[in-house]
């Protein structure tokens, strides 16, 4: 019997001492010739070493931004157990490689090192070195002393904290502090820069005609512009540092994408978008010393040749099926004389659509599946088409970002603070950061855990078909659900009518047969999915003021900018301004979209159902309907503040104003017949009956990370190779 329980005690201990002791995995280094190696290049492959054996590496990777909700890139605002938290999700995801852009507060690297200390799958990394854009947009000259040095600088800021030798003083819009991990082991390769701008390539060329070919320690050039000559000088200033500082090498390459590739495009209509070529050809290594490759960003649905161009909308990929990405990454990879990274590519899951792909891999308007099974795709054809592999973007979601076709509808200063769902920028991640409060399912259980809430419970008083109303928000959506006293049949519809902004909006609506004596705004259907929308009083109509009124681009109406004309339109997002193809001389006209236009569907992520791009459900048997609304599509520029678009046609778009809530009234539509959910005389709904919902504002944002349903197809993708 002791010895049973010796044995009892043996099995209960060693799974206790192995999670307060896990196993310690160091890392592995060559010393060569006297040089210091982690990675190398070899036969087109990354290679590590492994068991003292250098061992190939396909890279298949995420990139990893500065940011979560609430704080800017400069602000580091990202702890420990956060970074540590995401390495344990993409080492788990079978990933294998991050990228990071530029300098990361010392938590970053603290995590990198324990988590690749105890895990004997490492995950290694490609570090970046920022050049501020500022400078380069104001001087357009990458030489200029606001650019020059200070990139010098950064980069030896760089090298010298891998290696746990840093200690960076606090500067605006920079991570700072103690940098003591030696994280070098872990860096497989140096990616500079940024997406260059084409107009300042194209200048520092003109200005620097006369700088001949640069010769450095590690890297020569042969045939260079102003710019390459510059690239070649800080490639080799940061191999020279980190020789001379720590004697290692690593693998190097710079920052390019489509926009500066080395091709020609005759396809595209843009001139800034193939005006001018960064080519790694014209940059080469002195010796084997410093391995070398070339990094592009390459996403299939921009710039426009990209889906224009025959070469590509008909090219078949390894499957036989046409791709333009992989008829697009065939053609660059051919004219390159040293192996190729893709380090940035991917699909947002997000609602708000910017560019559209001739496959119909979308820049928005994507579901979370639908982002995995894209992703997979795009990687897949990364890898037959011969290159190291292959980045994502990006890791997690980023609410600071912006997009063209939302830049003009929110507010720059507040963007970290509230989730957009129309700027697709902002939802490129594989993790995100939304709470999704409410689920639009038809069951109403959620509402009960919901503490900030308004409920309306339907007065005895007056004759209504609704029994109760609720609303509440979150950093996301304004949530709604409307119970009626009966079940619905397919054919009813409700009608939401809502008050965002004092002293504009309509006081007749269309298809009901009563006024308001507030003027609304928004009217929202609900009932077939082919007719629910979100319409939007025309004096308030962004989209039509500004690119009917300012840019000229849409035909104007006698309507535009009256108030209460009793018009409701649909709310669009533009897709494309007027562009002509050079090759064939095509005009292709301006283009958008109804982004007002509602989609039915299970929102909850646990759902078998589930949709991402779900905005309302019906329960007809109940009676019960739910809605989420994107907070820019009811004019808030900043939620957090109640701050909404103002009197533009007065204004312009600069026209902003803060409010106190939001008034509104539900109307039930049953064949000829309506009721309200707020009584009514004489037809006329009075401002003083109307129900009203209003919030506390928020100056840090609540957060709940969920991994999308794009995660398990990207893990099962990347188990594969």
């Amino acid at each position: 019997m002791k010895k049973i329980l010796i044995i009892l005690l043996v099995f209960l201990i060693i799974p206790i001492y192995s999670v307060l002791n896990p196993p310690i995995y160091e890392p592995e280094t060559e010393v060569t010739d006297g040089i210091l190696r982690s990675a190398q290049l070899e036969a087109n492959r990354f290679q590590v070493l492994s068991g003292g054996t250098w061992t190939d590496l396909t890279v298949k990777g995420v990139n990893i931004g500065m940011t979560r909700p609430g704080t800017w890139p400069g602000e580091a605002g990202i702890s420990y157990e956060e970074y540590y938290r995401w390495l344990e999700m993409i080492g788990e995801m079978n990933a294998n490689t991050i990228r990071i852009y530029t300098i990361h507060p010392p938590a970053f690297y603290e995590a990198l090192y324990d988590y690749n200390l105890h895990h004997k799958e490492k995950i290694y990394l490609f570090h970046g070195v920022w050049i501020d854009e500022e400078p380069l947009v104001e001087t357009l000259d990458a030489f200029g002393e606001e650019s020059y040095e200070p990139f010098k600088e950064e980069i030896r800021n760089v090298v010298d904290l891998i290696h746990g030798n840093a200690h960076l003083p606090e500067r605006p819009g920079h991570a700072s502090g103690a940098y003591t991990k030696d994280v070098s082991p872990y860096v497989i390769g140096w990616i500079l820069g940024i997406e260059w701008f084409p107009d300042m390539v194209r200048n520092v060329n003109e200005t620097y005609t006369e700088l001949g070919e640069f010769e450095g320690a590690f890297f020569t050039t042969k045939n260079a512009t102003g710019f390459e000559y510059f690239l070649a000088d800080v490639m080799d200033h940061t191999a020279v540092y980190e020789m001379e500082h720590y004697k290692a090498a690593r693998p190097m390459s710079f920052t390019n994408w489509v926009t500066t590739d080395l091709l020609d495009h005759p396809y595209e209509p843009f001139e800034e978008e193939d005006m001018v070529s960064v080519n790694p050809n014209h940059i080469l290594p002195v010796s084997d010393t410093i391995d070398y490759f070339a990094s592009y960003h390459v996403y299939p649905y921009y710039p426009d040749f990209l889906n224009f161009d025959p070469k590509y909308t008909e090219y078949t990929d390894q499957e036989g099926k046409k791709n333009n990405y992989a008829g697009y990454i065939s053609d660059l990879i051919k004219e390159h004389e040293m192996p190729v990274l893709i380090a940035e590519f991917g699909i947002p899951a997000s609602r708000g659509l910017t560019h559209e792909n001739v496959q119909g891999w979308n820049q928005g308007f994507m579901g979370e599946e639908e982002q995995g099974e894209i992703v997979s795709t795009l990687y897949e054809s990364i890898i037959a088409e011969g290159y190291l592999g292959g980045l994502i973007f990006s890791w997690q979601d980023e609410w600071f970002k912006r997009t063209w076709n939302t830049i003009d509808l929110d507010n720059p200063d507040r963007r970290p603070y509230w989730s957009n769902a129309q700027t697709n920028e902002q939802q490129f991640g594989i993790l995100s950061f939304d709470r999704l409060l409410i689920h639009t399912d038809g069951r109403l259980k959620d509402w009960k855990k919901v503490e900030e809430k308004t409920v309306y419970e339907m007065n005895r008083d007056f004759s209504s078909d609704f029994r109760k109303i609720q609303m509440t928000h979150d950093e996301r959506y304004l949530y709604l659900s409307l119970e009626l006293q009966e079940s619905m049949s397919p054919e009813d519809e409700v009608v939401i009518l809502l008050n965002t902004h004092p002293d504009q909006g309509n006081t007749r609506h269309p298809g009901l047969d009563l006024t308001t004596e507030e003027g609304m705004e928004y009217l929202i259907r609900l009932g077939d999915e082919e007719d629910s929308r979100i319409l939007v009083d025309r004096y308030y109509n962004i989209h039509q003021y500004l690119y009917a009124h300012k840019l000229k681009m849409l035909p104007q109406r006698d309507t535009d900018g009256k108030r209460n004309s009793g018009h409701y339109d649909e709310i669009r997002l533009a897709l494309n301004k007027e562009l002509t193809i050079p090759f064939t001389e095509e005009t292709v006209p301006f283009s958008d979209y109804e982004t007002g236009k509602l989609r039915r569907g299970i929102s909850d992520p646990d759902a078998p159902e589930y949709d991402s791009l779900s905005d309302y459900d019906i329960d007809h048997e109940k009676g019960i309907l739910e809605v989420r609304i994107p907070w820019l599509l009811l004019g808030f520029t900043d939620p957090s503040t109640k701050e909404i678009m103002g009197d533009v046609y007065a204004q312009d778009l600069s026209s902003r104003r803060n409010i106190d809530g939001i008034s509104f009234a539900a109307v039930s539509l049953k064949g000829a017949s309506f009721s309200a959910s707020v009584p009514e005389e004489d037809g006329v709904l009075k401002k003083e009956d109307l129900h009203t919902y209003t919030w506390n504002e928020w100056t840090q944002p609540v957060v709940k990370e969920r991994l999308k349903k794009s995660y398990p197809i990207l893990q099962k993708l990347f188990s594969q190779y």
